[in-house]
């Protein structure tokens, strides 16, 4: 795992200063504590740190191919370039290191961007074709390495892992855009298809930009995608016996390391699949590790423990406090841009207990957005049955008037949730699906805004996004398009945002065998009552499972990563809550009205409602404008 960055003059041939390049990825030593590369020609410059994990002591970037005429700067792993090495040695092609990132060139050179295309791994890079003067970006197809872009005052073009790397440029501008405020509190997150910063560009998940130098740079260009309009037949067995197969296969092939490597385990379903999977295929016990919280009622590790002795794993446990807290200034700089996912906090403890041990760790992140693990999409699966039910024209009228007539529970179960139903039930599948999976609705986003901030948003709304992209998925029914949108909106947003950016504050690499694009493609073409039973999500998953894993783990109640945030808040971190309203970085971007952001957190604090969610997010807005000195 690496940390890239690079600049180019599209126009012409100008000299780039290796200085710069060199102080983008020094911004990025995090990720890269191993080695640093810096290479300049003629209109380009490419940067590399480097976290060895395969072949240790070769491949060295930036790296040139055997002929020299293309260089590469590489973020991530090819999980099949063992395989992809032998058929292109085969073709004629010649390499002089053992790993991954010569394989890519090799790659690059055979087939052009269509190389994507016979790439398995997670993957952010730059290629420079020194012949045909062009720059080749590409990301991988679920986008768990970032790539972040930008158009500077003097025209060239500057790219890096991160936005940190952007922002050590000289000529980069730092004025937040308030449409990505708008987004980040709609959904706790920036989310891919915009940035905190004006100007600034996220390169989309399945996407390559090839810019030719000498003509305008062209728009990203989709690579891959996922589609939920085919169905797979075949009874139950032959699909789990199928779906075993591809999961010990996605295990297996991430397990390759010249370094450490262990497992996350919360005790949950997904984790520990994989880390039976695991287990399966070592030799060794595997090296696990989980977090806890001092909060009963939401402490998971003694799960966690019951699949470590079950499977004989060598594991250890951590127990993050309020007093953690005092390390939200650290937090929030490893983002860069405003990240509201309070589970953040213990992704990045249960990061450096495992970095204290290994090198590469397996996650189970991805299993809940391809198999519908998450409730919500169990709940929309529902609703968009009762949709079916009466027509647009009665719909509105009828859920309307009882959502805005019904009083707010937010504090019950989703299910009690009578208003937040009604509301779903008057809109189409796709609002309700929106307001269902934001942190923040329009109107209570608008209540928080001073009246400037309102009039320069004008008609721009956060939903409209995620509704777009529902309404054009590749998909059969509700319960597709929710799936659709949770991987292509939420899973790169918030979740891969969050392990990459944890995992590489800590120079550790996490790896997902859950998001192997087979296993997804697979996951995508089964029938729904494959996907949901009842109210059971992820059916076949657990019932595939069933042979590994105690029913007490695979049928518990979901409980997910939730940190104590709210009791904190209401406890120790009072003084924090009561203090974000007369913050003066907030105050000075003149987006926000005071009074109203105080009467949330006095609200919270005496336990009249629970705005834990929206005090978290503003009080990392606070600290993410704070540290990178971005204007309003």
């Amino acid at each position: 795992m690496c940390g890239i960055a690079g600049i180019f003059h599209p126009e012409m041939p100008k000299p780039v200063d290796p200085i710069r390049v060199e102080r983008m990825c020094d911004a990025l030593v995090h990720r890269g504590p191993d080695g640093s590369g810096v290479w300049t020609a003629p209109g380009i410059g490419l940067g590399h740190r480097r976290l060895s994990i395969i072949d240790i002591a070769g491949s060295p970037q930036p790296m040139h191919s055997a002929d020299g005429r293309a260089v590469i700067v590489f973020n991530g792993e090819i999980y099949n370039f063992r395989e992809l090495r032998h058929q292109l040695e085969r073709e004629g092609a010649r390499f002089n290191t053992t790993g991954d990132t010569e394989v890519i060139l090799a790659a690059w050179q055979k087939w052009g961007p269509d190389c994507l295309q016979h790439l398995d791994g997670m993957f952010a890079f730059a290629i420079w074709d020194t012949e045909r003067r062009e720059l080749f970006l590409a990301r991988d197809r679920l986008g768990v390495k970032p790539l972040f872009l930008t158009r500077l005052s003097d025209g060239s073009i500057a790219f890096a892992s991160e936005l940190k790397g952007l922002l050590a440029h000289p000529l980069m501008r730092r004025r937040a855009n308030l449409a990505a405020i708008d987004d980040y509190l709609a959904w706790g997150y920036v989310p891919d298809h915009t940035s905190i910063l004006e100007g600034v560009e996220k390169l989309p998940a399945g996407h390559f930009l090839l810019m030719k130098q000498g003509q305008a740079p062209g728009r990203p260009q989709s690579w891959w995608d996922i589609s939920f309009a085919e169905r797979r037949k075949g009874s139950e067995a032959d699909l789990s016996a199928e779906l075993v197969h591809l999961l010990r296969e996605a295990v297996r092939s991430r397990m390759v390391a010249d370094v450490p490597l262990g497992a996350f385990l919360s005790g949950g379903v997904d984790s520990s699949s994989v880390v039976a999977l695991m287990s399966e295929a070592s030799i060794e016990p595997v090296k696990t590790c989980s977090i806890g919280f001092d909060v009963a009622a939401l402490d998971e590790t003694s799960y966690a423990q019951q699949i470590a002795e079950r499977f004989g794993t060598e594991h250890r446990s951590r127990i993050v406090g309020n007093d953690d807290f005092a390390e939200i200034d650290h937090l929030a700089a490893m983002f860069d841009e405003p990240f509201g996912d309070a589970s953040a906090l213990p992704t990045w403890r249960v990061c450096q207990l495992a970095r204290e041990h290994v090198t590469v760790a397996l996650s189970g992140d991805g299993a809940d957005e391809a198999f519908a693990g998450y409730r919500r999409q169990v709940f929309h699966a529902h609703e968009e049955r009762a949709r079916a039910l009466l027509p647009a024209s009665l719909r509105g009228p009828v859920f309307g008037t009882l959502g805005r007539l019904w009083p707010k529970a937010d504090w019950a179960p989703r299910p009690l949730r009578a208003k937040t139903t009604f509301l779903a039930l008057a809109g189409s599948g796709e609002e309700g699906y929106a307001r269902g999976l934001s942190v923040l609705a329009q109107d209570q986003r608008h209540a928080l805004y001073s009246d400037r901030a309102k009039r320069d948003l004008g008609a721009y709304r956060a939903e409209d996004a995620l509704v777009s992209l529902m309404r054009g998925a590749p998909a059969r029914g509700g319960l597709d398009r929710a799936q659709y949108a949770d991987l292509k909106f939420w899973l790169p947003g918030d979740i891969l945002t969050k392990v990459d950016r944890t995992s590489m504050a800590v120079s550790l690499e996490a790896r997902e065998p859950l998001l192997d694009h087979r296993l997804i493609e697979f996951a995508a073409s089964l029938p729904e009552s494959m996907r949901v039973r009842r109210s059971q999500g992820k059916y076949l998953l657990k019932r595939t499972m069933e042979r590994y894993l105690p029913t007490e783990i695979l049928y518990r109640p979901k409980q997910g990563f939730v940190t104590p945030i709210a009791q904190w808040l209401r406890g120790p971190l009072k003084n924090a809550a009561r203090g974000i309203s007369s913050s003066k970085t907030l105050v000075d971007t003149g987006w926000f009205e005071p009074n109203v952001v105080a009467a949330l957190a006095d609200a919270h604090i005496l336990g009249r409602s629970d705005n834990s969610r929206v005090l978290w997010q503003l009080l990392m807005l606070e600290r993410a404008l704070s540290i990178m000195e971005i204007a309003g």
